[in-house]
């Protein structure tokens, strides 16, 4: 598949594709606890699109965060000005999270195998090479314990789609069904992970990942190329919605007010919350071992 897809007014790219159908994703939700990177862009386009009831929840303590941009990390302060309340981590934790009070709980990856299970902690480069070592795992893997169901985000790749992790750092299906309740987990765990190219969900009787759904453009040789193990498939595949107008002009404005040159202009304005910033790189949860941010 192209970078570019479609024509005219409505060519999209892949990770356009990946973010909207993410944000789709959050259409029936009431509150969302989110990662940093693409998770956070995908819930924040959702509450600007499909959901505008949406809540969303940061590791930082924020509730009903309406960023204007893109937040950097959890501790952006845009997520504290734009909040409902701000409350302890402590609280976040035991009683939002741990309390079971969270309806979706948006994670992005390093790696994922075949049971949905989650590394972003260390990626091993091969022989005479040292081990690449990512931030780790933040809060997410009480998000996937607690939270009523997991949404994982990343790009398809043999990269990030592996046979076995390197390190697991967050348990999402175990090694099939029946661990997460054997452990005592509340909730569904993952019950899709969406990339670039489509959508991958465990099945009912084994909570192996399997395609149900190809983007537009996207081709199901492609899906298996990417995938580091025997991608079994739905039936029936799926094709989803192509991005409308509307959603593409809302992520790209989205993405537009969190860049170097719009920043400048909130600064130079003496827009509250922002003058004398530090402004650091945002890690990237979408699957990129260079760059990659904790997931919750």
């Amino acid at each position: 598949m192209s970078s570019e897809q479609g024509s005219g007014a409505t060519e999209f790219t892949r990770d356009e594709l990946l973010e909207i159908n993410a944000a789709r994703a959050l259409s029936d939700a009431r509150t969302c606890f989110v990662g940093i990177g693409l998770p956070s862009t995908a819930a924040n386009l959702a509450r600007n699109t499909a959901n505008p009831g949406l809540v969303l929840l940061y590791e930082s303590g924020t509730i009903g965060s309406k960023p204007t941009r893109l937040p950097l990390s959890i501790g952006d302060g845009e997520l504290a000005d734009t909040a409902d309340a701000v409350v302890s981590v402590p609280e976040m934790f035991n009683y939002w999270l741990q309390g079971g009070r969270i309806d979706v709980g948006f994670l992005g990856a390093a790696q994922i195998d075949r049971y949905a299970n989650v590394n972003t902690t260390v990626v091993d480069r091969g022989p005479d090479r040292p081990e690449a070592r990512l931030p780790g795992a933040g809060g997410a893997p009480e998000i996937a314990a607690n939270c009523r169901r997991v949404l994982l985000v990343l790009r398809h790749s043999p990269r990030g789609f592996v046979p076995r992790l390197d390190f697991t750092t967050t348990l999402g299906h175990g090694t099939g069904r029946g661990d997460r309740a054997r452990l005592g987990m509340r909730g569904a765990g993952p019950v899709a992970v969406i990339t670039d190219l489509g959508v991958l969900r465990p099945d009912p009787a084994t909570a192996e990942l399997v395609l149900t759904e190809l983007h537009p453009g996207a081709t199901l040789d492609q899906a298996r190329a990417a995938t580091g193990w025997e991608l079994r498939t739905a039936d029936v595949i799926g094709t989803t919605e192509p991005p409308t107008a509307t959603e593409l002009a809302a992520l790209r404005t989205l993405k537009a007010a969190g860049a170097p040159e719009a920043a400048g202009a909130r600064e130079g304005a003496g827009a509250p919350g922002t003058a004398g910033r530090p402004v650091a790189p945002a890690p990237d949860a979408g699957g990129n071992p260079k760059s990659a941010g904790k997931e919750g």
